[in-house]
């Protein structure tokens, strides 16, 4: 089948006000966009990014030698826990960070398993299109997919796949110069012990990342206030290492800022991306590759029938929200427990 988009609900027009009721960016004041510079008053956000990479190069005559990457060039890594967190709130920092000069490199942390989304794809009609016509199939409402869901990891043959097709769709519209795919499963919602496990393996995934290339600056998702296992769990190793001053330069994208209302989005955040109306013409292609209907290049529209409500919040929302290290209230663990001692809701008085 033809390579087929619901363009109407994620249209580059939407960049400049021009898209449909609902689809457009919110029509925000200045005051409401503004950023905080984290240089301080009269160095400008761009020169922030780009004195990351001279920091690097000040690291080049340590003695750091081999298979390190040079750190010249040192470069801006990003992390995407699950397969659609790069296109929902972190794409905009990834062009800012191209257009200063910056490589940037793309980390997926995860496999993604999900065997409900199997479910729901073997299901003929889609749940999306008569439940709720706000979020029309892109498969004109028909898929019947018939993919194995027993076990629940039998479905992993197609979903991983699947998931990660749109992901790479999606990190080549943003020009990534590197896809580094971890291919952790998914595992960190299986208790406390497996929380930590989880933690600990992907801290480890992280400090040889840091190893690998140093100087660079690293980028993670605002996991204190996602209330997502994973999320909270790959945020707890970052804060480790960051206190262990095994990174230095570290920073925390709220990608389900997209999910509040607009006060809160941006509620303690070090400062807000205004996302320029051509950066954000290409977040929305990239945002539209998991919104893609073509099976022969294992594009079934996977993030759409997972996350509609956020793909179609940052798609109407020309800025992302950016936080630095948590203060001192931070608490390591799951937060994403309603009987827990968080109730499974976003700590925002840890920002």
């Amino acid at each position: 089948m033809a390579d087929r988009h619901f363009l109407h609900r994620f249209d580059s027009s939407a960049a400049t006000g021009d898209g449909g009721p609902g689809y457009g960016p919110a029509r925000w004041g200045r005051q409401e966009a503004a950023m905080v510079d984290s240089g301080g008053a009269g160095l400008s956000r761009r020169r922030v990014l780009t004195a990351g990479a001279l920091a690097g190069a000040t690291l080049l005559g340590t003695g750091l030698s081999g298979g390190r990457a040079s750190a010249a060039s040192a470069p801006a890594i990003f992390y995407s826990p699950h397969q659609d967190d790069e296109a929902l709130g972190l794409a905009g920092s990834i062009l800012e960070h191209k257009a200063a000069g910056r490589p940037v490199y793309l980390v997926l942390v995860t496999r993604g398993e999900n065997d409900g989304l199997a479910r729901r794809m073997n299901t003929d009609p889609c749940p999306m299109t008569t439940e709720d016509r706000r979020h029309p199939c892109v498969a004109r409402g028909h898929h019947g997919l018939n993919w194995p869901t027993i076990p629940a990891s039998a479905s992993d043959s197609v979903i991983v796949p699947a998931r990660t097709a749109e992901f790479m769709a999606s990190a080549a519209r943003l020009g990534v110069d590197k896809v580094i795919n971890l291919k952790l499963p998914d595992s960190a919602w299986g208790g406390d012990d497996a929380f930590k496990k989880f933690t600990s393996t992907v801290k480890s995934e992280i400090a040889s990342i840091a190893d690998q290339y140093p100087g660079a600056s690293h980028k993670f998702t605002a996991g204190w206030l996602e209330v997502s296992a994973t999320h909270k769990a790959i945020t707890d190793a970052a804060v480790q290492l960051a206190r262990e001053g095994k990174l230095t330069d570290v920073r925390f994208n709220f990608v389900y800022a997209y999910d509040h209302e607009l006060p809160d989005r941006s509620r303690g955040a070090a400062y807000v991306l205004n996302i320029p109306d051509a950066h954000m013409k290409t977040k929305l292609k990239a945002i539209a590759c998991y919104n893609s209907w073509d099976p022969s290049k294992k594009l079934y529209a996977l993030g759409y029938h997972s996350a509609p409500d956020k793909l179609e919040g940052a798609a109407a929302d020309p800025h992302e929200y950016v936080f630095a290290l948590p203060n001192n209230k931070y608490q390591y663990g799951d937060i994403g427990l309603e009987n827990g001692p968080y109730g499974a809701k976003p700590q925002w008085g840890w920002s």
